[in-house]
């Protein structure tokens, strides 16, 4: 999603209340508006009966409550927004997709694509690291704990890339997608459920180059997808729905609906600044469990013999994000962790 950008802040802040104070207390003018959370994808009307009416006047009643104004006549003077107010409101469409009317009238404008969501520099990493992953999973080698992928270019990279067919998850403007088509892969889908985010991450692709790339309406959380992909990526779309008044519930959602997108024997990452490695981890770790009982409670059913198998195992992570040392521990504001689909 967009309007709200990350910069960094002093490591005695909590990871949270650093990524939601951070993804409010800069709104930028007209000239740079920010495509920052591109991959964030959360709706509101989730557990709700609420008409599309109601949910733009609840919309606005947040806006209000948070005393935040139109991008257009914000300045870095006026009071910083109450931090819960502003989780509350990620959840609405009608915030996002006002966000993104902006942002496609700055586009048709000025040409200016937005920032991405945890800087340029981290979707870069991405996009090889994800490469050299997939190359070496291609060639039958899964990397393990211990191991580092290491991202060495070969001839046959694009031959090797050209059969993963890729999805982006809350895509936003898109712009992951065009990092991975520059790393050989071609078979690249993104979905965002704002109409006005596909429609600025087409306009940007076409406008790129990348007409390839294919843009669709749907919402991660009861997607209407039926394919799977064997590479499924996440840049951001997690630690959006965290960030709900709901998220433990649509957390849960979320994993039981992307373990059905990515297809057995591929992959899945996942960038976040609200996880660690190692909380991500533990967070599969709980989905697989609460499968496994679902499944033996089934086959218990049936009389027949369960099924063990946990559907995600952790693969690997990036290691080149700096760290940083706090209360005896060492962390990362950004982690990007692999999971193989079983």
């Amino acid at each position: 999603m967009a309007g709200l950008r990350l910069q960094q802040e002093d490591s005695d802040v909590s990871q949270q209340s650093r990524a939601v104070a951070l993804a409010t207390s800069d709104l930028v003018s007209d000239d740079d508006r920010s495509v920052a959370a591109d991959s964030w994808s959360i709706k509101s009307e989730y557990g709700s009966t609420l008409d599309d009416d109601q949910r733009h006047a609840d919309a606005a009643e947040a806006l209000s409550n948070a005393n935040l104004r139109p991008n257009s006549d914000y300045s870095s003077d006026k009071d910083e927004p109450d931090s819960e107010a502003v989780s509350s409101m990620l959840g609405f469409q009608s915030y996002w997709d006002a966000a993104y009317a902006d942002e496609l009238t700055n586009f048709r404008e000025h040409g200016h694509a937005g920032e991405v969501w945890f800087g340029v520099d981290v979707m870069e990493v991405v996009a090889s690291w994800t490469k050299a992953l997939c190359v070496e999973i291609s060639q039958g080698r899964i990397p393990n704990d211990v191991d580092a992928v290491k991202a060495e270019a070969s001839e046959l990279d694009d031959k090797l890339l050209s059969s993963w067919s890729v999805l982006d998850i809350g895509t936003g403007n898109g712009l992951l997608l065009q990092e991975l088509a520059k790393q050989g892969f071609s078979d690249l889908t993104g979905t965002d459920y704002s109409e006005r985010a596909v429609n600025l991450a087409q306009s940007l692709a076409d406008r790129d180059g990348f007409s390839n790339i294919k843009f669709l309406v749907d919402d991660v959380l009861e997607t209407k997808l039926e394919q799977e992909f064997q590479l499924v990526m996440d840049k951001g779309t997690l630690d959006a729905i965290g960030l709900h008044p709901d998220g433990p519930v649509k957390r849960m959602m979320y994993w039981d609906s992307v373990s059905k997108l990515v297809a057995p024997g591929g992959i899945l990452v996942i960038t976040s600044c609200n996880s660690t490695k190692d909380e991500l981890i533990q967070e599969v770790e709980s989905f697989n469990q609460r499968k496994i009982s679902t499944a033996q409670e089934i086959e218990a059913g049936k009389d027949e013999e369960s099924c063990r198998e946990p559907p995600f195992q952790y693969v690997s992570h990036v290691r080149t994000y700096p760290t940083f040392m706090f209360g005896g521990s060492v962390g990362s504001r950004v982690a990007t962790v692999a999971f193989l689909r079983k």
